[in-house]
């Protein structure tokens, strides 16, 4: 058993380091917005990352496997709301701080995190095709579905924290306008391109 718990730690931390949406939209809101909203789009990451282990530990992540409607309609609505998001930072970038600051105050990163992670399948389907397999026999699914996913939560928190830190010392020289505005324009490419490849996944 405790074998099979540090396998899992080495496979969960290389996939959480591995950049991503999440990491995409942290390191994005950091550098832009500031310590205090990438914190909570972290919070709203992390949160969709433990409704959706409750989803799985239920049994209605089998939903997904089975299904291809359930699959293909939450696969759609998450491919529109990352195009929606890349869209609207592409064609309207921020430019000024004063006009950032303003903007800042009236979005809530909490729950952009949070729709990005519970309107992506392939999160769901990740935790049903991976997560078994670090599972005893004789255990419990239930609590050790949660359990796992909860380590998941609790590194990907660790780095998400380590990414605004880091974001932190730089930010001063990253907040210009021209940096700003690019960085909105590559950041909603990015989201983007990540619905395009939600949109074809199967």
């Amino acid at each position: 058993m405790s074998m099979m718990l540090i396998s899992y730690l080495i496979a969960i931390t290389l996939l959480t380091l591995t950049p991503g949406l999440d990491t995409t939209l942290i390191i994005r809101t950091a550098t832009i917005e500031g310590k205090i909203k990438a914190f909570q789009a972290a919070l709203g990451i992390n949160l969709g990352c433990i409704v959706w282990g409750i989803i799985v530990a239920c049994g209605l992540g089998a939903l997904l496997m089975t299904s291809d409607l359930a699959f293909n309609a939450l696969k759609w609505m998450g491919a529109a709301y990352l195009t929606w998001l890349g869209f609207n930072l592409i064609l309207k970038p921020r430019t000024q701080l004063a006009g950032l600051n303003e903007s800042a105050a009236t979005q809530n990163w909490f729950m952009k995190g949070l729709w990005g992670n519970l309107l992506n399948p392939k999160v769901g389907i990740f935790y049903i095709s991976f997560l078994p397999q670090f599972i005893p026999h004789t255990a419990s699914p239930v609590v050790w579905t949660m359990g796992l996913v909860l380590i998941h939560v609790l590194i990907g928190f660790i780095w998400s924290i380590f990414l605004i830190v880091a974001m932190q010392s730089i930010a001063a020289y990253l907040k210009q306008p021209k940096f700003i505005q690019y960085m909105d324009r590559i950041t909603g490419s990015i989201f983007i391109l990540f619905a395009l490849k939600l949109a074809l996944s199967k």
